[in-house]
């Protein structure tokens, strides 16, 4: 598939009858008597189905807007239409960046690079600013997510003492959620001047960021006996029953001391149901990382909020610049990475060699 604009042409390598074979297979076996009789097997060829399915119907959705732009453009050179020429330089530009996203998604190759995902900002030290920017933070994730169609439900937040939050977690179920984002992962820094300092000097601010892929409950076997469970009332908005209510739930893994909350939905049996299916994740996280620690030693890295940790720097003042400090991929246009525009550094940090990646994904050759 290739794509030609006035200043660079995209092309992608996609075997299609590759991919209509596979459904064709996937189809065929969901077809045979007993299929449904190993639900977790089942349940995986399912999704990997569906995957497949939407993968050709985004290529031959964007195949058929590639054949209808140049038709169009030949029509208008012909013609002389300036105006019609313009407006199909933005529907190149708006298809170079959709082929750049498939592009990145046929390289995902990793166990867990399909699943959807929970990411969690925590503010560092350094009160209302930290704090604030964390609030930034999940915006932007928030937008990010908005642009490539994923479904953002927040499903915890501890507001700041003054402004911002002190920490919030997303669930995030979209195609390939967890690959997206898995490179997030680690300390961000901020450098402004404070709105919240009555001199107006420069702050700098840290928050961590931590992603894990979701992970099915009946892959991991905790015993009741390792969980505290308190319930509390819920702060910030969420509905009739806040305040009202100790519908807020928090499950505490005693072995390994993670701590999960949800309060966001309507009753506490669902915030426990919630909060059970994030302390799954985050417990099969563990178990993936190559070195058996204790959790203090494991989250170490996010614990360290401060100087010289940093993944990624975003500064407002004395100039304007967001640099990737694992790839060096920066830019100067910084609103527009806070409004969730990504893509350059998430295709920076995948085309980067495997051992800077928070896992043993690899991209497919």
């Amino acid at each position: 598939m290739d794509c030609e604009s006035s200043s660079q042409r995209s092309v992608i390598t996609f075997d299609r009858e590759a991919l209509t074979e596979e459904i064709s297979r996937l189809e065929r076996e969901m077809a045979v008597p007993g299929f449904w009789d190993d639900r977790a097997r089942a349940a995986e060829i399912s999704r990997k189905l569906e995957r497949d399915r939407s993968l050709l119907s985004q290529v031959d959705r964007l195949a058929t807007e590639l054949e209808e732009i140049e038709l169009l453009h030949g029509m208008a050179l012909d013609a002389g239409d300036e105006e019609e020429l313009a407006s199909l330089a933005g529907r190149s530009a708006a298809l170079e960046r959709e082929l750049r996203r498939l592009s990145v998604a046929l390289t995902f190759s990793g166990e867990h690079d399909p699943s959807d995902c929970y990411l969690s900002v925590n503010a560092g030290a350094g009160g209302a600013d930290s704090q604030d920017w964390a609030e930034i933070l999940l915006r932007m994730y928030g937008r990010f997510c908005e642009r490539m169609g994923f479904k953002a439900k927040l499903i915890e937040v501890s507001p700041g003492e003054v402004a911002g939050i002190r920490s919030a977690t997303l669930e995030v179920k979209g195609p390939y959620a967890y690959g997206n984002l898995k490179g997030e992962k680690g300390v961000h820094r901020l450098v402004r001047l404070s709105p919240f300092d009555s001199a107006h000097r420069r702050h700098t601010s840290f928050a961590a960021v931590s992603v894990v892929p979701v992970t099915e409950e009946e892959e991991l076997e905790i015993d009741p006996k390792d969980l505290r469970i308190d319930t509390y009332r819920s702060s910030g908005a969420g509905g009739q029953h806040v305040n009202v209510t100790d519908s807020a739930v928090r499950i505490t893994h005693l072995p390994t001391g993670i701590v999960v909350s949800c309060q966001n939905e309507r009753s506490q049996h669902q915030n426990k149901e919630t909060a059970m299916r994030v302390l799954c994740s985050r417990l099969g996280e563990l178990l993936r990382e190559k070195e058996a620690q204790k959790l203090e030693e494991l989250q170490g890295e996010l614990k360290d909020i401060e100087w010289g940790s940093q993944i990624r720097s975003y500064v407002l003042h004395p100039y304007r610049m967001v640099k990737d400090h694992r790839t060096g991929e920066e830019t100067g246009d910084v609103d527009s990475v806070l409004d969730g525009d990504l893509d350059r550094f998430i295709e920076a940090f995948l085309a980067k060699p495997g051992e800077d990646k928070p896992s043993k994904d690899r991209r497919r050759k």
